[in-house]
């Protein structure tokens, strides 16, 4: 596997991926460009999180997590110019929280969608439609590539999301959502603003990355760095 190099194509603050044959760009916030397709690709947005929790929980959490994830996205489709959106699943934090964006939030991310090749993979939080434009997939093949929201064991060229991986090194400033990779597979970090994260030490991770395999940081300078996996010690789907 080819070490990945840092790009600067377009002026993004980003690491270059040589993965199945294609050139994959991954952004400081946790963004992942494809400049072949012109698509950028996002997982675990978790929009609604927030109302979420104080509908079922009755904590309340500031109500700004959809907005500032929005402005985030924004702000990578004007950097990327990218024509298309791959969501990998968790976009809404169940179907309630699809159901009950804000009017100006909702009107925000359909002023996103229009005009682009949207494209909204289901996760183990909304399984089905939100009732928004684009188009819904179980999973999605494009080219090489196969796009699912949880990782299959065996897979190739395989890109997903679900596990929310974060590492910490020393030095970092504490941890940090990162992508993982091997030769086979990539394991994308969680884009929305008050999502968690499961150490990327984790077995389940051990369970799915291969050797030789890389993490990028994610952060205003992503930061790239091996990550020492090996196969077989996973105990399992882990749900946030």
């Amino acid at each position: 596997m080819r070490r990945p190099t840092r790009a600067w194509d377009r002026s993004m603050n980003g690491i270059e991926i040589p993965f199945q044959g294609e050139t994959l760009c991954a952004l400081g916030s946790g963004a992942l460009y494809w400049a072949a397709r012109d698509l950028l690709i996002v997982s675990d947005l978790h929009f609604g999180k927030s109302e979420r929790i104080a509908r079922r929980r009755g904590t309340m959490l500031p109500p700004y997590e959809t907005r500032a994830t929005l402005e985030r996205l924004e702000a990578d489709l004007l950097e990327t110019g990218a024509g298309g959106v791959l969501c990998l699943g968790d976009s809404f934090d169940d179907l309630d929280a699809a159901n009950g964006l804000d009017g100006e939030d909702r009107a925000h991310l359909v002023s996103l969608i229009e005009g682009r090749a949207w494209h909204w993979v289901e996760g183990n939080h909304d399984p089905g439609p939100a009732g928004l434009p684009g188009e819904h997939h179980a999973e999605l093949v494009i080219g090489p590539l196969v796009f699912r929201h949880i990782a299959e064991p065996g897979a190739r060229g395989e890109l997903s999301g679900h596990y929310h991986p974060k590492l910490g090194l020393p030095g970092c400033g504490g941890t940090r959502p990162c992508f993982l990779f091997d030769a086979d597979r990539m394991i994308l970090p969680a884009y929305g603003a008050y999502t968690g994260g499961m150490p990327a030490t984790a077995p389940e991770f051990a369970a799915l990355i291969g050797s030789p395999a890389f993490a990028v940081l994610t952060g205003a300078k992503p930061l790239l760095v091996p990550y020492p996996a090996r196969k077989g010690t996973g105990r399992g789907r882990r749900r946030f």
